[in-house]
């Protein structure tokens, strides 16, 4: 597992285009089907668009037609975790990269099989490197 990576907000928001700031810093959601890597079919490795931690891979994507990029298990289990969401009027579960501190998205239990897991993403806050198959450690 990597290291708790500190950075100030205004360090982040030097560093970070003002929407995947939004996104990762502030907890924001892109709108759904706007995102780059909704409709992605491919293989490769997501990273956290904010410190570049391996998250999701591509063989793990499936079209759940919620208009986000969504994915039935991590790359690693070390690579996110959760933590309860109280906003917008309900609970939900929102992931975060263990690495950064990232908002990505959230995770709802009605995925498919074998975690029944969905892992809800937001497209700005992760990059697609389409050369990399490196698998999860812990899979």
């Amino acid at each position: 597992m990597s290291a708790k990576m500190k950075k100030s907000d205004e360090e982040w928001r030097r560093e970070l285009d003002a929407d995947v700031y939004r996104v990762t810093r502030v907890g924001g959601t892109e709108a759904p089907f706007s995102g780059e890597y909704d409709g992605y079919k491919g293989d490769g490795v997501f990273k956290c668009a904010c410190c570049g931690e391996v998250l999701f891979l591509g063989e793990d994507k499936f079209d759940s037609g919620t208009g986000w990029p969504s994915f039935w298990r991590p790359a690693k289990e070390s690579s996110v975790t959760t933590e309860g969401d109280e906003g917008r009027a309900r609970f939900r579960v929102e992931v975060l990269c263990r690495s950064c501190g990232a908002h990505l998205g959230h995770v709802f239990q009605d995925g498919p099989q074998p975690t029944g897991l969905r892992y809800c993403i937001n497209s700005l806050a992760v990059d697609l490197d389409e050369g990399d198959d490196a698998a999860g450690e812990d899979r």
